[in-house]
C-alpha cells in the first residue's frame, strides 16, 4: 500500500470519486434521478448496489478533524494503511503490539464501517528478525504464528483479509517474487498462509493482493489467475482477489473489465484495494467505478 498523500490531495481525489459516482447513478425513464439512489456520499452510493466504498486510515491522523469529518462522512469500509503490517503488530518475536490497529479496528466498528485486515504476509515492512531466518520449519512456525495471532485478535470483526500481499514478480515471468517466504518455504507459502488464515478467522474473506493484475495480457495478471485458478482447483479457501489499481492519468487499461471478470468466473470476488489515479481525473475514476459495477461480483472499492 503506498502512503497516504497529503489531505490537500486527498481531498481533491474525494471529488472526483463524486463526480464519478453522479455519472453512474442510475435514472428513471423520465431522465430524473431515481428516488432511491439520492444518496450523495460514496459510501452510500456503494451501499445501495450491496458493494462498500472505504479508503486507507492513518491511527495518527484520527485526530485530524477535517481527516475524519470525509473519513466519516463518506466512507463505508476502512483499510488500516500501515498499523496491521507485521512491522508495526510484531517487531520482535512473539512480543504484539496492537495499541494503533485496534484503535482503527475499534473506530470503525462503533461507526458501522466495515474493516479491511491489510496485511498479513509481504515481504516489505517486515522486521529484520523475521527476513534473517534460514531455516524453513523456523519461518514456517513463525508465519503461522504470526498469521494465527493477528487474525484470532480482530475475529468476527474483519470483512476481508489481504492475506498475502505483492507475492509476484513485475517483468514477463509470471513467477513468484524473490523474498524469504519464497525462497526458504517454496512456492507453497501461500497456500500455508491461506489455510491458516482460514483455521484462525473462518468468517473472514480471505484475499491475495498484489499490483500491475489489471492488465489481461500481462504475465504478472496470467500468474495471479494460475494461482487462485488452482486453489480453487484444489479447494485451497481463497475468496477474494484484491487488485490495487495504482493508475496513470489515463485511468484502467482498456482490458481491466475483463480482468475483473475473467478473476470472478473462477468463483471469487475481486475487489479494488488501493486506488489511486494520477491527476484524480474524475473520467478515470468513472470508468474504473463502472467496470467495478458491471461485474457483480467486485464487490468494493477502497482509496
Amino acid at each position: 500500500m503506498n502512503p497516504l498523500k497529503r489531505l490537500g490531495c486527498r481531498r481533491a481525489s474525494v471529488l472526483g470519486l463524486l463526480a464519478a459516482t453522479v455519472l453512474l447513478t442510475p435514472v428513471t425513464a423520465t431522465g430524473a434521478p431515481d428516488d432511491a439512489v439520492k444518496a450523495s456520499t460514496l459510501g452510500a452510493q456503494a451501499a445501495q448496489s450491496g458493494r462498500y466504498f472505504g479508503t486507507a486510515v492513518a491511527a495518527g491522523r484520527l485526530g485530524d478533524g477535517m481527516y475524519t469529518g470525509i473519513l466519516d462522512r463518506e466512507f463505508n469500509s476502512v483499510t488500516p494503511e500501515n498499523e496491521m503490517k507485521w512491522d508495526a503488530t510484531e517487531p520482535s518475536r512473539g512480543t504484539f503490539n496492537f495499541g494503533p490497529a485496534d484503535q482503527i479496528a475499534n473506530r470503525a466498528q462503533a461507526r458501522g464501517q466495515r474493516l479491511r485486515g491489510h496485511t498479513l504476509v509481504w515481504h516489505s515492512q517486515l522486521p529484520g528478525w523475521v527476513s534473517s531466518i534460514r531455516d524453513a520449519n523456523t519461518l514456517r512456525g513463525v508465519m503461522n504464528n504470526h498469521i494465527t495471532t493477528v487474525a484470532n485478535r480482530y475475529k468476527g470483526r474483519i470483512h476481508s483479509w489481504d492475506v498475502v500481499n505483492e507475492a509476484f514478480a513485475d517483468g514477463p515471468s509470471g513467477q513468484l517474487r524473490s523474498s524469504v517466504f519464497r525462497d526458504v518455504l517454496g512456492d507453497g507459502f501461500i497456500e500455508q498462509a491461506f489455510r491458516t488464515a482460514r483455521s484462525a478467522d473462518p468468517a473472514a474473506k480471505l484475499c491475495y493482493n498484489d499490483y500491475n493484475i489489471e492488465n489481461w495480457s500481462d504475465a504478472k495478471t496470467q500468474g495471479v489467475y494460475r494461482l487462485v485458478r488452482d486453489f480453487k482447483a484444489r479447494g485451497v479457501p481463497i475468496d477474494c482477489v484484491g487488485l490495487q489499481a495504482h493508475f496513470g492519468t489515463g485511468g484502467p487499461p482498456a482490458s481491466f473489465q475483463t480482468t475483473l471478470s475473467n478473476f470472478a468466473a473462477l468463483g471469487v470476488d475481486v475487489q479494488i484495494t488501493e486506488l489511486d489515479i494520477a491527476q484524480a481525473s474524475p473520467t478515470a475514476y468513472a470508468n474504473t467505478v463502472r467496470a467495478c459495477m458491471n461485474v457483480a461480483r467486485c464487490t468494493g472499492i477502497t482509496v
